[in-house]
């Protein structure tokens, strides 16, 4: 029988030059092979490599350093992901380099609305420049498994355990001033640059996301569900992850209808710039209250056959889609980590924004 010309022999080398490099091909050992395949034109063969670098010591390391500079996202944010968790004192110069941290309180409160604690924390992060000095922060969520769902609201039924895997999203909603960057236009009721935009449809967000990934070269998208409540939660279990309760100091909702044992309090009837109340321990502005915020996923009534890998729920359902977070016209019941809404397609009012998502790590952009 013939040879297939196109099956790698375990004593084939890809010796560079202009060649694509096959993913499935055999390659030179060593620190050599790794460098060859750095070079490849090919994103995938240079993740790949990357992740055969950590073999070789010191030398690898430095090899997945330089990958920094790499023009790819997706290799710099697989580079990331093997180094994250390194403690080598050159790795976390870099680390802090080229994935910048930026650094918040985080704080808890009672359930009467009362400061428990308060902690220094830090995040990862990216700057996207959508030009014009318009920039978008991105924030490094890792990945993680945690219980999804409430027992308040039949809709937030059953409790299931979910795995997401590590992605980047938007510190805070998309602004008025990202959206006319991108969308040449600004559809919000309550107008103001730093203000999140709202009176958005769920096709407006999903086309801005299309634009902004064609500006930018990454595939850009809204959250999905699980990922959302995911870092909303932040590791938390609590309704909310400021703990208990929220007060309108921590918090833009409809404060004279408060929760648990908090007081009420003031009521803005509007939004708010984004940033204006304290983070969550992921570095995350405004996940509760505000505007509520679209995601990907189609409407279910219950989480009975949800998916538990953190992938967006599209099949079956109804053609409402899914918002979180309540808003600065709801009820603090409604801002909690677990609860959730659907809204037709073709709802937007001036309580409806939305942030943006990009896969982390190994899978394509």
């Amino acid at each position: 029988m013939a040879e297939n010309e196109n099956q790698p022999r375990e004593y084939d080398a890809v010796l560079g030059g202009q060649s694509e490099i096959p993913l499935g091909a055999a390659v030179l050992g060593g620190i050599p092979g790794v460098k060859t395949r750095l070079a490849s034109p090919i994103v995938e063969v240079r993740i790949a490599a990357l992740k055969d670098a950590l073999k070789y010591g010191e030398a690898g390391l430095d090899l997945i350093l330089e990958a920094w500079r790499d023009e790819s996202m997706q290799v710099k944010c697989a580079a990331f992901s093997l180094l994250q968790d390194r403690n080598e004192a050159k790795v976390k110069q870099n680390l802090d380099k080229f994935i910048p941290i930026f650094n918040f309180d985080v704080i808890t409160v009672n359930a009467k609305g009362e400061e428990i604690s308060r902690r220094p924390y830090s995040a990862n992060f990216f700057p996207e420049d959508l030009g014009d000095g318009f920039v978008l922060e991105m924030v490094y969520i890792p990945g993680g498994t945690f219980q999804m769902g409430g027992t308040e609201n039949s809709s937030e039924q059953a409790l299931h355990q979910v795995t997401v895997k590590p992605f980047f999203i938007g510190k805070y909603a998309i602004t008025q001033e990202q959206w006319q960057a991108v969308m040449g236009n600004n559809p919000s009721y309550f107008k103001g640059a730093k203000r999140p935009v709202e009176t958005v449809l769920w096709q407006d967000a999903v086309e801005f996301c299309a634009k902004l990934s064609q500006k930018t070269g990454k595939n850009y998208r809204l959250p999905r569900e699980a990922e959302w409540e995911y870092a909303c939660r932040a590791g938390t279990t609590t309704p909310f992850h400021f703990g208990e309760t929220i007060t309108p100091d921590l918090v833009n909702y409809k404060g004279n209808y408060p929760y648990a044992s908090a007081p009420k309090g003031l009521y803005r009837q509007e939004t708010t710039p984004v940033g204006s109340f304290p983070p969550n321990a992921f570095g995350l502005y405004d996940m509760h209250g505000n505007v509520w915020e679209w995601c990907s996923d189609r409407w279910h009534d219950n989480y009975n056959g949800a998916p538990t890998d953190g992938s967006s729920w599209e099949t079956g359902g109804s053609d409402y889609c899914v918002l979180r977070g309540g808003s600065w016209n709801h009820y603090a019941v409604y801002c909690r980590s677990a609860y959730r809404d659907g809204v037709t397609l073709g709802g937007g009012r001036k309580i409806f924004g939305f942030r943006v998502a990009l896969v982390s790590g190994f899978s394509a952009f």
